[in-house]
């Protein structure tokens, strides 16, 4: 069973990892920096992500 528990984990980003802020970044066209202050703000809620991220672009 312990390998049932390790896929489980290894599949899950957790919030703030470096896949989640490149995956922001790719996405939204913001910073890395930008992505982490977002990610930290809201965590995995990626609509408001989204949101928030397209308020950065206008400015």
């Amino acid at each position: 069973m312990a390998t049932k528990d390790k896929k489980k984990k290894a599949s899950r980003v957790v919030k703030g990892q470096e896949l989640e802020v490149e995956h922001l970044t790719e996405f939204a066209d913001v910073t890395p920096k930008q992505a982490r202050a977002l990610l930290r703000k809201h965590g995995a809620d990626w609509t408001k992500l989204k949101d928030e991220a397209e308020d950065l672009k206008e400015e």
